[in-house]
């Protein structure tokens, strides 16, 4: 009896390069996709604000001069700034070649940035399980289950403040943490739960863990108080995984740690041992510690799953992580370096995944998962009508009146006549926050920045405060300018004009008048 003969249907059109059957994508694919439009979206029509003036600032300078840019904010050498990371260099670089300004950059940084992120945290959900929704239950945990009240800072995950900070550096260096956790665990992982592919060079053995270092040498270089979160959540993951620690495997790894330090330590911008001890900007940052358990008290719907894990294994990496990042965030707070706030949404990841992995596992559920779920939804739902809505739904469609994102004004007006490098006094908030993206410098930069003694800042600080108080003089006033080679007042409408300043513009919007000084 001969054997059957299997016969293959002819394949035609577009399916045909795919081995006769379209794939379809997984929920994350779809769900992220989706996401990611809303998001860029949502990001698209509010206005630039907050820190982004500092950022577009930086892509300003290193338009201006690549190999020597200028302080971010006054007229002074940036030697040893750490704004001048791999990356800042990468967005002065396609600013040079496409003209386009700093804001712009920054503007455009935000949809990639989320690319990165998503992307990463995909990958890094899958090395925790295999279910299929569980980085779409990961993606909504950490984007809604934060606090109830409204915070805006660079680093901090929820649909507001992505409005805001996507376009910061810190949003593409928590999407690379994520990768590099994921590889991180693929390297030290244990058979079938670990992802399986070789290391971000293309190549597999030594380079891999070489590859690996250098991935989180970017992320310190790039935004180094996130390179924290990332380099103590890395401890735990390995600490969690890695099962043989044979001579061979510690030479591994001894490699990701030199490969990091030496491309770390090369890096001709800065010097980041220079941020080690680093306390300027702590100070702006306890009242972040002040109001901790608001920004995050939903999260903890997320600690039931979270001490789950930990009684089928203390190893668990959720469960390590969890713990280190706690560790990391309690040491801020009891040494004083307050800037260590900004860990948060590395302490808030564990409890948020585990939470999204035990509700995508299969039905029927038992009672206690089902709680469980009905607790997340509700504080879902907390999250977004108190804090988020706003984000995604527009004030022209809005039945509720949800608090919409922070529009700060635009100083295009001011920017035009100001040349950049021109240095400029401001009495007004958001002025000495954005003016420097367009290119201006400040008599009186507001943000601390080694490249700057501190005493020097504040010195500066002081005498601007002195030329804009009511009971200043001319003489005085002349002082200040020749002294910082000021050549524009910017003030608010509450402030008079000196009688030795002329006007130039002002805004309608805000009321705020552009001087010029004579110098």
């Amino acid at each position: 009896m001969s054997a059957p003969v299997l016969v293959r249907r002819a394949v035609r059109g577009a399916s045909a390069l795919r081995g006769g059957r379209l794939r379809r994508p997984t929920p994350y694919q779809f769900y992220g996709a989706l996401f990611w439009l809303v998001m860029t979206l949502a990001y698209w029509r509010v206005p630039l604000c907050c820190d982004a003036g500092q950022h577009a600032a930086v892509v300003e300078r290193l338009k201006a001069d690549l190999l020597h840019p200028a302080h971010t904010m006054a007229d002074l050498p940036g030697e040893g700034s750490p704004y001048y990371g791999p990356y800042a260099v990468a967005q002065g670089v396609v600013a040079r070649l496409t003209g386009l300004t700093g804001w712009e950059v920054v503007k455009l940084a935000g949809p990639v940035h989320l690319v990165v992120l998503l992307t990463g945290l995909g990958r890094f959900v899958r090395t925790l399980t295999p279910r299929a929704w569980a980085p779409v239950l990961a993606l909504l945990s950490m984007t809604l289950l934060w606090g109830t009240a409204r915070v805006l800072w660079s680093g901090y995950l929820g649909l507001m403040p992505m409005t805001t900070n996507l376009g910061y550096p810190s949003a593409l260096a928590i999407g690379l943490t994520f990768w590099a956790w994921a590889w991180t665990a693929a390297r030290a992982g244990d058979g079938a739960r670990a992802v399986r592919f070789v290391g971000p060079s293309g190549l597999g053995g030594w380079w891999g863990y070489a590859g690996i270092g250098v991935l989180y040498a970017l992320i310190l270089l790039t935004h180094p108080v996130t390179a924290a979160s990332a380099l103590t959540g890395a401890v735990a993951v390995v600490a969690s995984r890695q099962r043989d620690w044979r001579r061979p495997v510690v030479a591994r790894w001894a490699l990701t740690a030199l490969a990091c330090a030496a491309v770390a330590l090369s890096w001709p911008y800065y010097d980041v041992l220079t941020l080690v001890g680093d306390t300027g900007m702590d100070a702006m940052h306890r009242r972040l510690y002040e109001r901790l358990l608001a920004n995050s008290w939903l999260a903890v719907l997320g600690l039931p799953a979270l001490w789950v894990r930990a009684r089928r294994s203390p190893r668990d990496p959720l469960v390590l992580l969890f713990a280190a990042e706690c560790l990391l965030l309690a040491y801020g707070w009891v040494s004083g370096h307050y800037t260590y706030a900004r860990v948060l949404w590395a302490v808030l990841v564990p409890p948020q995944f585990a939470l999204a992995v035990e509700l995508a596992a299969p039905r029927p559920w038992r009672r206690a998962r089902k709680v469980l779920g009905g607790a997340a939804v509700a504080g879902a739902c907390a999250g977004f009508l108190t804090v988020h809505a706003g984000a995604v739904v527009p004030r022209s469609v809005d039945p509720v009146g949800f608090t919409q994102p922070t529009r700060w004004p635009s100083y295009d007006w001011a920017a035009r006549y100001i040349a950049p490098g021109e240095v400029v006094i401001t009495d007004g908030y958001f002025a000495s926050h954005a003016l420097a993206g367009y290119g201006p410098n400040l008599a009186a930069p507001i943000w601390p920045d080694p490249a700057l003694d501190e005493r020097e800042r504040r010195r500066r600080a002081a005498d601007v405060r002195a030329y804009l108080a009511h009971g200043s003089t001319r003489a005085e006033r002349s002082a200040v300018v020749r002294r910082y080679h000021v050549r524009w007042l910017l003030l608010t409408r509450w402030h008079p004009v000196p009688e030795e300043a002329v006007v130039v513009a002002w805004s309608g919007r805000t009321g705020e008048v552009l001087a010029r000084v004579a110098g």
